[in-house]
């Protein structure tokens, strides 16, 4: 991978500061959901309603990126996020909070596949697995982080985190307003007289799409996507019933994660990938996430959880970017659609994960990382088992 530019750099700092003001909310609901008698339930569908209005808005973001530019798409993004952290603090009621979390993942949509596609443009078929890397890092890095600060700063008071989030989001916006050049010539543009822009989602289409080229992959990106979203969407209140922690230890936890799994992706997936190839290290990946939602259920001390959890994402966060470089050579669509087709497999899985923990966790608290190492070996089974398809195709051809 090329040493970073800056257009890169905003690129990527788009990318946290939107997660960020996803997250951001991840260490104070358990309290907020608890003091109202909720349960796990409540906090996983408060969580997926993000990702319902991702799925939903994803395709249509990725479908004008590609016929307007990168750049507007993105700014429009960035507006949204600073405004969405703002109406966060100001929040008083838990239904205000799931509208406000369904404006945020509408607004939050048009950077994601955007962002992706900006470094599709700019980057050569050899170099694409370092950029989804680096892509990766700053999703992974702005999901820890937003749970981090809301955990530190909550000591200020309740909706400082928000605020100070939003000012983040604002000062980057003037960056990007600067400095960002569009990546997609106007030439280069899709136009399709008499289509609509606000086709999506399409599911039809994205039912022939996991039959096509690329369905495999789109698939294992839901599966990718719902082991994540086990794992983080119930671990604040994992952690408040089985250890006692408040938002500070958990916002300690995740700023470690989230050093850990951006270390891990910015530094490791790009030589990783040239040396085992994606293949071989989506395997190693996906036995190395299942084994690590195991080791986090013996976990009883603050350092154990830590290093568990720690060694959980980072092994998850290697499978996103090799598996979105793949989609991204193998496309035979434009880079927004493709990725706006791969952004709305991870906001399914985004969505039925946080569902499913949220339920289980209430049936049994060890649950959601069980049922989550279950689905990570069953995505290794179906890699391996293409693989030997693969190997066998390859035989009987002269």
């Amino acid at each position: 991978m090329r040493a970073l530019n800056r257009s890169t750099i905003i690129i990527l700092a788009t990318i946290a500061i939107v997660m960020v003001a996803f997250g951001i909310v991840i260490p104070i609901l358990p309290s907020y959901l608890e003091s109202m008698g909720a349960s796990g339930r409540d906090l996983g569908l408060l969580t997926a309603t993000f990702a319902v209005a991702q799925l939903f808005t994803s395709p249509v973001w990725g479908n004008i990126s590609d016929r307007i530019g990168r750049k507007p798409v993105i700014i429009f993004g960035l507006v949204g996020c600073a405004l969405t952290l703002l109406l966060y603090g100001l929040v008083t009621h838990l239904w205000m909070m799931y509208l406000v979390r369904i404006l945020a993942g509408v607004l939050a949509s048009a950077t994601f596949p955007t962002a992706m596609a900006y470094i599709g443009d700019t980057t050569s078929e050899e170099e694409r697995s370092g950029g989804m890397g680096l892509i990766s890092a700053a999703q992974y890095a702005g999901i820890m982080l937003g749970p981090a600060l809301g955990g530190w700063l909550s000591a200020v008071s309740a909706t400082f985190p928000f605020y100070f989030a939003s000012g983040m989001c604002v000062v980057l916006l003037g960056f990007a307003l600067l400095f960002l050049p569009e990546s997609l010539p106007p030439e280069r543009r899709v136009r399709t007289p008499g289509g609509s822009w606000l086709s999506g989602p399409d599911f039809p289409a994205m039912w022939r799409a996991l039959r096509g080229p690329v369905g495999y992959l789109l698939f294992l990106s839901f599966l990718i996507s719902f082991g994540l979203n086990c794992f983080w969407s119930v671990f604040g209140l994992y952690a408040l019933q089985r250890y006692g922690y408040g938002p500070g230890p958990v916002g300690t936890i995740m700023a470690a994660i989230g050093v850990g799994s951006t270390v891990v992706q910015a530094g490791l997936t790009d030589p990783l990938t040239r040396k085992w190839g994606e293949t071989r290290l989506i395997r190693v990946a996906l036995a190395a996430s299942a084994v690590g939602f195991l080791i986090m259920l013996p976990a009883t001390t603050f350092v154990t959880v830590l290093l568990t959890a720690c060694f959980f994402v980072m092994a998850n966060s290697l499978l996103r970017p090799v598996v979105t470089a793949l989609i991204s050579k193998r496309t035979e669509q434009g880079q927004g659609t493709a990725m706006g087709l791969n952004n709305a497999f991870m906001s399914l899985g985004q969505i039925v994960g946080p569902i499913w923990a949220g339920y289980t966790l209430d049936a049994n608290l060890f649950l959601p990382y069980l049922s989550g190492a279950l689905v990570m070996l069953a995505g290794l089974g179906l890699e391996c088992f293409r693989g030997v398809a693969r190997k066998q195709r390859c035989a009987v051809k002269p």
